[in-house]
Order: structure tokens, then C-alpha cells, then sequence
């Protein structure tokens, strides 16, 4: 089964998807006019009013910070690890490359995601690809495969995953046994996702500031103190990363396609660029300017943030340290904890357990609701089965935490693949709509007014949006 699992993993993530995310961003960023790196400044100038306008719903803020809240969790911290064990320092460079290329890709699907949107019953908005895929192309089955690979990646896989690192950094910090660590992670995500989409969106609104703060503060301490090496890492990351250490030793060919796909992988992971998860926190928001476009732009800014703030940070404090040696069996979270130990002396380790604790908690939370907007998308609001997949989730919480889970990393691997795969095609075939509603946000800026969407400018789309959402 293993055996089996890798070969797949392999031939999706060695050949098809690398290829697959690379042309998206290229298409986009190219089809958008550079939109990352020509408003970047804009950005910020949305996120800084995106706590207005919701209306007593959910902000733009609140749904980047849902968003950044299953961005910023193991793949940060344990997954740089692991990139930079299996691929060397120049799996660092492809992860900023898929993010800066990425961030097209993100605002291309959450600026989808925001128009397709649609009103559940309790009034909060719903969406992301399984809804532009029915509504906007009109193909139920594209949508409904997309859900059950989420489903099964997000909602299961990936929240064992996250519980595992938790249940791992506090045994190696405070020697808590691995089943303590599983039924108090059971208690608190199981208060947090009974208490609801809004519940999850204030709690993701409270806590991921603070953490990435908090994270970031002191890995810019470790790199002020090591400043005079910083120059001389840069410079192991971009040799790596074009095979100029090992052209040497004659390994060229397989140290860089090493480096790329451990750093594309795990860049992918982490910032979910083109996967089509963040798109379903992007959809919930009442956004401000009010035009789809608007949390495209706020999304995008949350991939940057993501790797090449975030992701960085760790790859520095990695990198610094001299603890990153191929062969060693140290690797993951193990490996930043041990990088940090090394710099700031033993409560580094229990600075990294706690941090691990509240970025992978986040995680399980924001995924738990990516996971729940496409199961009402599959079963339309069905109570019973709701009460169920929560109970399997906080079972996968509990299995994760004890469990040893190479499989269900090749597991996670797959399915998200899959999921990647399915989203990127639908983003393809609709983007003539994103370029539009890029381009009709850019106009009524040169207007100099507050953009606004207006549906009926474009009849087709006007057909197709929700009117109870626009």
C-alpha cells in the first residue's frame, strides 16, 4: 500500500503538478499584468480597511485571518524542515518562486470564489471551487470531485497531521505523553467547530496576528545577532538552488530537481497557492472595497506573508544554526526546534512547542471549515451527517496524535495533489471572468471611486452570481 502510495505521490508532484502550478502562475501573473509586484502597495491598502463593511458578518480581515490561520501551521515550521532535509538549502529558493508566481494564482481563485459566493441558511457566505466549478462552468461533477479530495485532505488527513507535530514538539519539550496532548487537542477543536463558521472566523481574528508576531520577533533577533552570516546563507539557498555547490560532485541534475519538487511541495503545503483551500475562506467574507476583486487582493498578500515572511523566517533560523545535515535523521519540527535550541539556549524548544501549539491548532480549525463549506455543498445542510463528519475530524485529531503517519503524509500528498490538479483546470476555463473583474476593479480605481460590482455590466456572470449575494 505504501509502495503504491509513493509511486502515485511521485508521478503527481515529480511531473504533473510542478509543471501544472508553474504554468498557472506564469498564465496569471503574465494574463493579470504583474499584478503581485504592481500592487503589491495596494494590498495593504485593502487589508489596512478590511475590518469594515461586514455588516455584522464576516470581515475581509477575518477571512485572511481564517485563511492565514491553515496557511500557518506545520508546513512552516515542520515542512521548511523537512524541504531543506530532503532537498537542501535550495528548496528555499523554489518555495519563494511558487509563492511570488502563486500569488497570481490566489488572487485569480479567490476573486472566483467571492463571486460565486452564496448565502447558507444561517446568512453567512459559502463558497470556493466546488461552487465556481457548478455555477460558473456548470459542471456538478467537477465541483463534487474537487469536495471529497478537500474533504478527505483537509478535513482528515491533514488535521492528524497537524495534531502529530503538536503531540510531537510537547513530548520532546515538556516529555507530555502523546495521548494527553490528543484528548486536550479533541477538547478545544471540538468547543471551537461546534461553535460555527462566525466562532471560527473571531477565533482565527484573535490568535494568528499574535502568533505570527510573536514568531517573527524572534527569528528577526536571531537574525540581527548572526547578521554578518545572512549574506553567505542567501548565497547557499541560490547555489543550491541552480546546482552551482553540486556541479562538483557531478550531481547536478538530481540535487536541483531535488531542491524544486521538495520546494514546490512544501511551498504548496504551506502557502496553498492554486490548491483552491483558501478560496473557501476568501468566499465568506462581505469584502471592502465591495467587488470580488477586492479579497483577491487581501488573499494574495496572505501567501506572501505565508513563505516568503514566515517560511523564511524558519529557513533562516535553520540555516544559521548548522544543524541541517543530510543523513542525519534530523528532520521536521525536530529539526527547527533543534535550530532554535542552538541560538537562544533550551527554552527554544519550548518556545517552538508552544508556537507549533498554536499555529497547527489554527490549522485544524480553519481546515475543519474549508472542510464544512464542501460537505454542505455535497449533502446541502444535512444535520445529521454534519454531526458525524465532526466526529470523525475529532477523531483523526486523537489519531494523529498518536500515531506514526508516514502514509497518511503520502496520503495528504495525494489528495491534495488531486485537489490542485481539478482546481487549476477550472481556473483556466474561467479565466476570461477573472481577467474581467481584474480589470473592471482596475478602472473604476483610475475613476478614482470606490470600486464597486456591478453584475449587470456582465450579463453572463449576471445569470450566474448568487442574488442573494450581489
Amino acid at each position: 500500500m505504501t509502495e503504491i502510495a509513493n509511486t502515485i505521490s511521485g508521478l503527481i508532484w515529480g511531473h504533473v503538478l510542478v509543471y501544472l502550478l508553474i504554468a498557472a502562475g506564469l498564465f496569471f501573473t503574465v494574463r493579470l499584468g504583474f499584478i503581485q509586484f504592481r500592487d503589491f502597495g495596494h494590498t495593504f491598502k485593502v487589508m489596512f480597511n478590511s475590518r469594515q463593511g461586514a455588516q455584522g458578518g464576516i470581515s475581509s480581515f477575518q477571512a485572511f485571518c481564517t485563511s492565514l490561520a491553515a496557511r500557518v501551521g506545520t508546513g512552516n515550521m515542520a515542512g521548511v524542515g523537512v524541504a531543506l532535509y530532503l532537498g537542501g538549502p535550495g528548496a528555499i529558493f523554489w518555495m519563494w518562486l511558487i509563492a511570488l508566481i502563486g500569488m497570481a494564482t490566489s488572487f485569480a481563485e479567490s476573486t472566483l470564489a467571492q463571486a460565486y459566493k452564496v448565502k447558507d441558511e444561517h446568512g453567512n457566505f459559502r463558497g470556493g471551487p466546488a461552487y465556481y466549478m457548478e455555477k460558473g462552468l456548470g459542471k456538478r461533477w467537477m465541483g463534487v470531485a474537487f469536495s471529497l479530495c478537500l474533504i478527505l485532505a483537509f478535513g482528515l488527513v491533514f488535521n492528524a497531521v497537524q495534531a502529530n507535530s503538536i503531540a510531537a514538539a510537547f513530548n520532546e519539550a515538556f516529555a507530555i505523553p502523546n495521548y494527553v496532548v490528543g484528548i486536550a487537542l479533541v477538547i478545544g477543536s471540538g468547543f471551537v467547530i461546534f461553535g460555527g463558521l462566525k466562532t471560527i472566523a473571531r477565533f482565527a481574528e484573535l490568535v494568528v496576528p499574535f502568533m505570527a508576531l510573536a514568531y517573527l520577533v524572534l527569528a528577526l533577533y536571531v537574525c540581527a545577532v548572526n547578521l554578518e552570516q545572512l549574506p553567505q546563507v542567501f548565497m547557499v539557498v541560490i547555489n543550491h538552488a541552480f546546482g552551482i555547490e553540486q556541479a562538483g560532485a557531478g550531481a547536478i541534475g538530481y540535487g536541483v530537481m531535488q531542491a524544486m519538487i521538495q520546494g514546490i511541495k512544501r511551498g504548496l503545503f504551506s502557502n496553498e497557492a492554486g490548491m483552491g483551500s483558501a478560496a473557501n475562506a476568501a468566499a465568506t467574507a462581505t469584502p471592502n472595497p465591495p467587488h470580488p476583486a477586492s479579497q483577491g487582493y487581501v488573499q494574495m498578500l496572505g501567501v506572501f506573508i505565508d513563505t516568503i515572511v514566515i517560511c523564511s523566517a524558519t529557513a533562516a533560523l535553520i540555516l544559521l544554526s548548522g544543524q541541517l545535515a543530510p543523513g542525519s535523521g534530523l528532520t521536521g519540527i525536530a529539526l527547527t526546534q533543534n535550530a532554535l535550541v542552538t541560538h537562544v539556549g533550551e527554552w527554544g524548544a519550548i518556545f517552538v512547542a508552544v508556537a507549533i501549539l498554536f499555529f497547527a491548532f489554527t490549522s485544524i480549525v480553519a481546515n475543519y471549515s474549508y472542510a464544512e463549506t464542501n460537505l454542505l455543498f455535497l449533502e446541502h445542510n444535512h444535520e445529521k451527517g454534519m454531526l458525524i463528519f465532526r466526529a470523525l475530524v475529532l477523531a483523526m485529531v486523537m489519531f494523529g496524535s498518536l500515531g506514526e503517519i508516514k502514509l497518511v503524509w503520502t496520503l495528504a500528498d495525494i489528495s491534495m495533489g488531486m485537489m490542485a490538479i481539478i482546481n487549476v483546470i477550472a481556473l483556466f476555463m474561467l479565466s476570461g471572468v477573472v481577467i474581467w473583474l481584474s480589470k473592471d476593479y482596475q478602472q473604476q480605481r483610475k475613476q478614482g471611486v470606490v470600486p464597486t460590482f456591478d453584475k449587470n455590466k456582465h450579463p453572463k456572470l449576471a445569470q450566474e452570481v448568487d442574488p442573494d449575494s450581489w
